[in-house]
């Protein structure tokens, strides 16, 4: 009896994980589904990011959906800054990694973006500007 009460957490652990794992298979799906035919496309935990048409647009996983955050006209994009997630308005150095920001502006407008990865985010400033500049 007391060999069985020792290996039940293991199962409530094992079936945690084994739900958290579908969870996750899910959001990727869903988010495969959603990113299929776009030029440039990211998921991570700041959320999915893609470039589809022209158009940049972001979504968060909600309640089994990506739930639309926002767009953004890469034609009309002009400056993309890298910022740090947490700190105002402070630039991320190239030394930095880790959680950050994208601030895209253009058309009198500031969007920012979340990235969970700074080295992504700088390779996705090249792309964008790159996309910007094709747009025009």
């Amino acid at each position: 009896m007391t060999q069985g009460l020792l290996w039940l957490p293991l199962l409530v652990a094992f079936l945690v994980l084994m739900a958290l794992g579908w969870l996750e298979r899910r959001r990727q799906r869903l988010f495969l589904e959603w990113a299929a035919g776009s030029e440039l496309s990211k998921l991570d935990g700041g959320g999915a990011v893609r470039l589809k048409g022209g158009q940049l647009e972001w979504s968060s996983f909600e309640a089994g959906q990506l739930k639309p955050e926002g767009s953004f006209e890469v034609s009309k994009l002009e400056l993309v800054e890298l910022l740090s997630l947490g700190s105002g308005d402070a630039p991320l150095t190239d030394e930095s990694h880790g959680n950050c920001r994208l601030r895209l502006i253009g058309n009198g407008r500031e969007q920012d973006l979340h990235f969970s990865d700074a080295e992504r985010a700088r390779r996705w400033i090249d792309e964008l500007m790159s996309h910007s500049r094709c747009e025009l």
